[in-house]
């Protein structure tokens, strides 16, 4: 088949959870035989050009505004739709896989992926569908416990508030008519499905992210070699990756550390992202509560590996509706275990008390005591970790995400 996946951002570029998970599945369907494409955007004029990225053939284009407009320019952007017709055009795709094109590539794109190709498939990673920016407001900070439901429901009054005027009234409508040109909508986790259908947007399919243990190997060289390089060598290692943000728990993680470095000598928090303002930040807030940390800046291939094989546990402490988050089933495909929020998909992959701990990260004092329990405890650190190692080969392999896709594509290509 013929593929072309669409997404604004894209590796190397782009290391975000929704672009990973976008290439990972484009270069396994490459693997398989299948001629796969790539649109993505650039923000420089000088970057934009036709390339080979580890066998995709990838288009990038040049679009780039300033974000007061993206409530308008998200729906219809002129900059690339004329460009991204063009190429489909070229290439007479079979299956056109829309991920995030909520910035720069615009909606739009659907209905020119329909008018091209014989079908078209969306991955919502995120909540955009029907909210302009990540989903908190379900989260009621001032209860700490574990609620076995939340309503999700946003209403324009909420957005208005929040987002004031560059919020657009009309935008969830103009999105509701584009996505009738997708055949089917797949979630990444049950979560992001519910808080869809709560917002309108029903019978969507559930496709967990997969990940390829076989690529998360190390050897004990490399990972004594990253020890040294950031001074962790007999430390005990708690890790935080991704994009640094307040909504991704890194000032509920500093908090937590502070407490943790006063039970648990030789204790350190590993951040592994980009040294980016909140970094500053984070870094701040460290050393006001005395906790060791260090900054790796971004890691990517062996050295990314090496980093979560160094590490003893991880943690995921989103305080939004967090879709999915990659970093849990690559912490678990590496044999660790991770201590993740209640709050979104992370719960659907980490087993409480099996795979790691499942807490309400405004709850510091649990969240305190669950690393303190695996820090201090070798032996569930080990079993808790093999056990989120087995679940990742039985429940989130990338074959079993590969499948999946395949066997929706072939309902429409026969």
């Amino acid at each position: 088949m013929k593929i072309l996946f669409l997404s604004d951002g894209f590796p190397p570029a782009s290391g975000g959870g929704a672009e990973i998970a976008a290439f990972n599945l484009a270069r396994e369907l490459k693997e398989l035989g299948h001629q796969v494409y790539v649109i993505t955007t650039v923000r420089n004029k000088s970057e934009a050009a036709e390339l080979d990225y580890q066998g995709l053939d990838v288009f990038k284009i040049y679009a780039n505004y300033h974000e007061r407009w993206r409530a308008y320019l998200s729906l219809y952007n002129p900059q690339t739709i004329n460009q991204v017709e063009k190429i489909i055009k070229q290439i007479k795709p079979d299956i056109v896989h829309i991920h995030n094109v909520h910035y720069y590539l615009s909606y739009y794109c659907l209905k020119i992926a329909k008018k091209y190709s014989r079908a078209v498939f969306l991955t919502a990673h995120d909540t955009m569908l029907f909210h302009y920016g990540k989903l908190f407001e379900f989260v009621n900070f001032n209860d700490l416990s574990i609620p076995d439901k939340f309503n999700y429901k946003i209403t324009p009054w909420q957005q208005i508030k929040r987002f004031k005027k560059r919020y657009n009234p009309f935008r969830n409508i103009i999105i509701r008519h584009y996505l009738k040109y997708v055949d089917t909508v797949f979630s990444v986790s049950d979560v992001l499905k519910e808080a869809l259908a709560q917002n309108g947007i029903r019978d969507t399919v559930v496709i967990h992210n997969g990940v390829n243990i076989d690529n998360w190997q190390c050897v004990d060289s490399k990972i004594e070699d990253f020890k040294k390089k950031h001074s962790l060598v007999d430390k005990k290692i708690v890790s935080f990756v991704g994009r640094l943000s307040t909504l991704k728990g890194g000032e509920k993680a500093i908090k937590a550390m502070g407490k943790v470095v006063r039970r648990v000598p030789g204790a350190i928090l590993l951040v592994i992202g980009k040294k980016d303002s909140y970094a500053k930040e984070m870094g701040s807030l460290a050393n006001k509560a005395n906790v060791p940390i260090v900054f790796t800046d971004w890691l990517d291939g062996d050295e990314l590996i090496a980093a979560y094989y160094t590490s003893n546990v991880f943690l995921t402490p989103s305080i939004y509706l967090d879709p999915f988050n990659l970093i849990n089933i690559e912490a678990m495909a590496a044999g660790k275990p991770v201590i993740g929020t209640c709050f979104g998909g992370t719960s659907e992959i980490v087993i409480n008390d099996e795979t790691g701990y499942i807490v309400n990260p405004f709850n510091i004092d649990e969240m305190t005591d669950k690393i303190v329990d695996l820090l201090n405890n070798f032996q569930k650190l080990e079993q808790f970790g093999q056990n989120g190692l087995k679940r990742i080969r039985d429940n989130f392999s990338l074959e079993k995400q590969i499948t999946k896709t395949l066997r929706w594509y072939r309902k429409y290509i026969r």
